[in-house]
């Protein structure tokens, strides 16, 4: 399992994603799952994976060797005119992974090779965009009503991403906020785990504007996992107390 989650902001996109990948608590591994790719001054493109490792790691391959020969190897994400057509292309060649799969006699485990995607960038005099792309290789795009994307393990830093949001923040509250939500979701699942790679992606800029590693020794994420704890200690302690007594009437004890 893991934890990616893409977020649309006004200044632009916010994107974690962390690395664990597991077959079982005695074999846990640390792979990337955050992938990006930019041409200067024309666009950026961060693609963040979810599900079985070979199928994403063969999405991942194929869209690499399309870049690196795209005279040969068309489509590229590097060529596509737009945002749609890229989501359009990581789709297809997601479906048609898992497809060569089935069809290899796997049928059977056919849940197990499914895999979904985040992808999100933009392309010169366009907007920035958020898609997330389902095995079946259809996508929907991010909009107001649904400002942040979440792949893999999402129900545990869901509520602190649901309550915290707001469209106008900083980079900064935003990176902020998504801490927290992953901090939530490793304390509650050992199939997410440390390190955590970090994307931020302003408007209009065709190269990260923030881009870095985290691990488990960073003093910020471990300032951020303790604060959040202890701030959740002291809001549960001020809630008014709970009392057995109804209407007024006394509690005596036996």
């Amino acid at each position: 399992m893991t934890y990616c989650v893409g977020m649309v902001l006004d200044k632009g996109l916010v994107l974690m994603s962390d690395t664990r990948t597991n077959s079982g608590v005695d074999n846990i591994s640390v792979f990337r799952k955050m992938f990006h790719w930019s041409v200067p001054g024309e666009r950026q493109i961060t693609i963040m994976t979810a599900g079985n490792l070979a199928t994403t790691q063969a999405v991942i391959s194929q869209l690499e060797e399309r870049n690196k020969a795209p005279s040969d190897r068309r489509p590229s994400v590097l060529e596509a005119p737009t945002m749609f057509q890229v989501a359009t292309l990581v789709g297809n060649l997601l479906r048609s992974v898992i497809e060569r799969r089935q069809e290899g006699g796997m049928q059977s485990e056919g849940p197990r090779f499914t895999a979904s995607i985040i992808v999100a960038g933009q392309i010169k005099d366009m907007e920035p965009r958020l898609f997330m792309v389902y095995p079946e290789g259809n996508f929907i795009e991010a909009s107001f009503d649904t400002p942040f994307f979440q792949i893999g393990e999402t129900k545990y830093g869901r509520p602190i991403l649901l309550r915290g949001y707001d469209r106008t923040m900083s980079f900064e509250d935003a990176v902020k906020l998504m801490m927290v939500s992953f901090d939530s979701t490793l304390a509650a699942n050992l199939s997410v785990g440390l390190p955590l790679d970090l994307m931020v992606m302003e408007r209009d800029r065709f190269e990260p504007l923030h881009q870095r590693r985290i691990l488990a020794s960073d003093p910020y994420f471990k300032s951020i996992s303790s604060s959040w704890s202890e701030a959740l200690r002291q809001a549960f302690h001020s809630l008014p107390d709970y009392t057995f007594a109804q209407d007024g009437e006394q509690v005596t004890e036996s």
